[in-house]
């Protein structure tokens, strides 16, 4: 061999060996976008947008609730496939029939899926489509720059859009679209039912939420409360000393009072008056703030991006369930607010810190779904941090 061929020959293999670990690597940088898309953040992250539409679009507390619960199941049940652990929500909540599933024998990126699924249904479900499909757009591309494969990413588009499109139908038979027709509340006349309260007026807010189909429970009446306490103005009665002791607690707040009552309010659509100036503040919803909670747990206790799910659709089906459970008993009962019974009985002057919200005083939707969210979510937590994965995590 001529000292001529013997150089061809070298840098024909050195060619072949660099051609090989270039194949090499792009094959290792391709897999190693599994590793990537197991970030939690891309679920917290949409669960967010989601609630910035919900604020944005100004959704009463119940029909926000509906808004999660619809939206984290399509996110749940695309994502589930990741472990075979997680059982399929179908037969186990209301009117939810098999959800597709995906080609056993193709590669997918559920975590892209879940993302997508969730999506769609906040875009079906808001009203602003454009800001939910601006959000969309950024995401997906930042799954993109992670090296997914185009089949693999368009394959699981493709599946999150058949996921989403299966509860979206099944949410059309929940008779949400339904109760926008039905009539308005009537205002009674009597001295113990419940009237529109200041600065607004406003009218009463879903007084018919009872008839929305349930998911976990069997009925608007399965937790039915005891009855209110009894309606009377004769200062020796429990009603008139209850009244009292809120006035009293609303005149003398203190500043540790005040930060934690800021903190929890959230009243969706507050009118503010300025003179001859009226404006809204809109916020977040109750159930918009237990969902952040649940992202902060989920943080806190190391959750991947599948235990994030679950526990994001157990907190948003608690929600849904306990407006239904707690509006059915809000409009049997028709109580009074403290605020116009004590303007009317005690002092017309006095005015509470936070403005009052326009349905009947009980129950307290925020004290019901403030305890079923802290169950769901304390039983969830204590599963995850008791898991072997979780307690390495943490020693970490």
């Amino acid at each position: 061999m001529t000292p001529q061929i013997k150089k061809v020959v070298c840098l024909f293999s050195a060619s072949v060996a660099f051609i090989l670990l270039g194949a090499a690597s792009c094959t290792s940088d391709d897999q190693s976008y599994k590793t990537k898309v197991e970030d939690p953040e891309f679920i917290h992250g949409t669960v967010k947008a989601i609630t910035d539409r919900i604020v944005h679009d100004i959704f009463s507390p119940p029909v926000a609730s509906r808004i999660y619960a619809y939206s984290s199941v399509a996110g749940y049940e695309a994502i589930r496939h990741i472990d075979p652990s997680y059982e399929s929500l179908a037969g186990q909540v209301n009117g939810l029939t098999e959800v597709p599933k995906p080609d056993p024998t193709l590669e997918y990126c559920y975590q892209l899926a879940s993302v997508e699924a969730m999506l769609r249904l906040g875009k079906k479900l808001t009203f602003t489509e454009r800001d939910i499909e601006e959000y969309r757009a950024k995401t997906l591309q930042q799954f993109r720059d992670l090296g997914i494969p185009g089949d693999v990413f368009d394959r699981s588009i493709e599946y999150g859009d058949k996921v989403g499109d299966h509860i979206i139908a099944w949410s059309t038979k929940d008779n949400y679209a339904q109760s926008r027709s039905f009539p308005k509340y009537t205002i009674l006349t009597d001295a113990s039912s419940w009237k529109p309260t200041p600065p607004a007026y406003m009218e009463a807010v879903e007084p018919h939420w009872n008839k929305i189909r349930t998911f976990v429970i069997d009925s608007a009446a399965q937790f039915r409360p005891e009855p209110a306490v009894k309606f009377s103005i004769d200062k020796n009665t429990q009603f008139y000393k209850e009244a009292v002791e809120v006035y009293q607690i609303g005149k003398d707040l203190t500043p540790l009072q005040r930060e934690i009552a800021s903190f929890w309010d959230c009243n969706p659509f507050v009118v503010n008056v300025r003179g001859h100036v009226m404006f809204a503040t809109k916020k977040i919803s109750p159930g918009g703030h237990w969902m952040n909670i649940t992202g902060v747990a989920c943080r806190k206790t190391h959750s991947n991006t599948v235990q994030s799910s679950e526990a994001y659709v157990r907190v948003a089906l608690s929600l849904v369930d306990g407006f239904i459970v707690c509006w059915d008993e809000k409009y049997r009962s028709k109580v009074i607010r403290p605020e116009t019974y004590i303007n009317q009985h005690i002092d017309p002057n006095w005015v509470p810190l936070l403005q009052t919200p326009p349905f009947p005083e009980y129950t307290s939707g925020h004290s019901v779904i403030s305890a079923a969210s802290a169950i769901a979510l304390t039983a969830y937590s204590a599963i995850t941090l008791h898991s072997p994965i979780q307690q390495k995590l943490n020693m970490e």
